[in-house]
């Protein structure tokens, strides 16, 4: 029997992250996963999630791939992509389809013009942009609400809100030939903050509502929950690196004194704690700011009793999680990643990679590329309310 190996990648401002995962199968048939190889490469020639220099992100994709084949054993050739990076966005829309069968009974072909008229109504936005998720977020019968699939249900008008979550056609592109000029050929792709969420949330924090909120260098992206649905995925252009910004500003010293600082590291009477906090606290009071917006914005602040969730690089820095349940009214904590004590992964910044390849898994990995863009349906799958 072939083994079962997915490969999640993970391109990120500083650092690029391979993880490579195998679907083990005891005697009874019980199914279980292994980390088997794991490769971390300094990030270079990017900026925003944007790549500026090619073959500087060619070279830290080799780096990574040469660690995860070493410690993995086998020849890494396909693997599973997030895109990120501030060209991320969203748009709604609302598609109708009135029910084709005599005895009104919904067919997958009704539910299929309802997504085809919401693609059609968001296309004029999609100028220069590839969709990388389409995910229905409520379906009505007559008008009428209904909670699950309508499939089977009978009425005369069905209607389909649908989220689009799209980046810039060239960024993907760009990255695609990246990872591909590094001898990866690309299985499918996702977006960072859905596949961070994969293995740092769990179902009842999906399921009641919340925000999962990565701190990286220079982006702050959030992916929000509600009825086990990801309702809305955004991105902020402000990260970790622009509080080493303000205390570079603020104490007028070098950025990598400044990060040492930021970070503890360095102490004194040169660098009162109580400027150093203040430095941090209005910086992160402004991210949550942001996000206390777009969640007002799409009609969700307040009614998420999971809170916040925060992970990724800039999760540890400061008060992080008051200062966020304060600026957000919401309940505060650190992400979780539980895993097991002899694994190669070490903290929650490997979770949008993890996640990747425990994704890919769900699909058949052994399938050229042109054949596998169903399992963005099994994707889909799980948040059909």
């Amino acid at each position: 029997m072939a083994r079962r190996i997915a490969t999640g990648i993970d391109i990120g401002t500083y650092q690029v992250k391979m993880v490579v995962v195998e679907e083990l199968l005891d005697k009874s048939g019980a199914r279980s996963l292994r980390i088997i190889g794991t490769g971390l490469a300094e990030s270079k020639g990017l900026r925003h999630g944007y790549i500026v220099n090619g073959d500087e992100v060619v070279a830290s994709i080799l780096e990574a791939k040469r660690q995860a084949e070493a410690t993995a054993r086998v020849p890494l050739r396909a693997a599973f992509l997030s895109v990120g990076g501030i060209s991320l966005d969203e748009t709604r829309a609302t598609g109708s389809a009135i029910i084709s069968r005599a005895d009104q009974e919904i067919t997958t072909l009704d539910l299929d013009k309802a997504s085809k008229a919401a693609l059609e109504a968001a296309a004029p936005g999609f100028l220069n942009r590839h969709i990388l998720h389409s995910i229905p977020l409520e379906y009505r019968v007559d008008g009428t609400k209904t909670y699950g699939n309508p499939l089977g249900m009978k009425g005369v008008r069905l209607e389909a809100d649908y989220l689009f979550v799209t980046c810039l056609s060239q960024h993907e592109e760009v990255l695609v030939k990246a990872v591909e000029d590094a001898g990866i050929e690309i299985v499918d792709q996702m977006a960072s903050p859905l596949a961070g969420s994969y293995v740092l949330l769990n179902g009842e924090q999906k399921m009641k509502g919340c925000v999962l909120a990565n701190i990286g260098a220079e982006t702050v992206s959030i992916v929000v929950y509600d009825e086990n649905i990801p309702v809305s995925v955004k991105v902020f252009p402000m990260g970790s690196g622009h509080i080493t910004d303000d205390i570079a500003l603020g104490f007028r010293i070098s950025l990598e004194e400044a990060e040492r600082v930021k970070l503890g590291r360095i102490s004194g009477q040169m660098y009162p704690r109580k400027k150093v906090d203040d430095l941090i606290g209005g910086r992160l009071s402004t991210m949550f700011t942001l996000i206390d917006k777009h969640l007002k914005s799409i009609g969700r602040r307040g009614p998420l009793p999971a809170g916040i969730i925060i992970s990724g690089g800039g999760a540890g820095i400061g008060s992080i999680s008051d200062i966020a349940k304060d600026s957000l009214k919401l309940p505060a904590r650190l992400a979780e990643f539980r895993l097991s004590s002899d694994t190669k992964i070490r903290d929650a910044t490997w979770a949008v990679s993890y996640g990747l390849a425990l994704w890919g898994l769900t699909g058949d990995t052994s399938v050229p590329k042109k054949n596998l863009r169903a399992s963005i349906g099994k994707f889909v799958q799980q948040f059909l309310p």
